[in-house]
């Protein structure tokens, strides 16, 4: 299922999702036919799971966001994923190891309305103990999707599993020569 050219045909998708077959088929080097029936294989396959739009949320008038981390009290997982389901100004969530148990990326119209999201609505629900919030500085980018192809290979580091929240530096830095 896929091979090469179903990855050629996502790197084209990623690049332009409104793309025509038959501009994905000479991009890609295929037949229409072809694309066609891959992008539909790709796609009932849940691969390709829907096409979007990608908006710049500022100009939006969506100026403020925020990463927002959550501790969930045990066995309350289910309402609180559903509760937060249903706000639409919550992007992203995110279940996550370490420290807190989700990450939500929000957005909103300025730092009042953030702060009624996150103090007034998200800490306040009785699953949540334990709230962290980071307000975004700048967005550097955001990639709609990372393919396999895409990770370069990079040598091990010799660190024991387990430690997450280990980070290596070069032993010589900081050091004066």
């Amino acid at each position: 299922m896929i091979d090469e050219i179903a990855y050629d045909i996502l790197r084209a998708l990623r690049h332009n999702g409104r793309i025509s077959i038959a501009a994905l088929a000479q991009e890609v080097g295929i037949s229409r036919a072809s694309a066609y029936s891959r992008v539909e294989s790709l796609t009932r396959a849940g691969i390709i799971t829907g096409y979007t739009a990608t908006v710049d949320t500022a100009r939006l008038g969506l100026g403020v966001s925020a990463l927002v981390f959550c501790t969930i009290q045990p066995q309350q997982w289910t309402s609180f994923l559903q509760a937060i389901g249903e706000m639409p100004d919550i992007e992203s969530a995110i279940v996550m190891t370490g420290e807190h148990d989700v990450m939500l990326i929000v957005r909103s119209v300025d730092m009042e309305a953030m702060q009624s999201l996150v103090i007034g609505t998200i800490a306040a629900r009785a699953e949540v103990t334990k709230v962290e919030t980071a307000i975004v500085m700048g967005e550097v980018f955001r990639r709609p999707f990372v393919l396999p192809g895409d990770i370069p290979r990079r040598d091990p580091i010799g660190v024991d599993s387990g430690l997450m929240r280990f980070t290596r530096t070069d032993l010589g830095r900081g050091t004066r020569v």
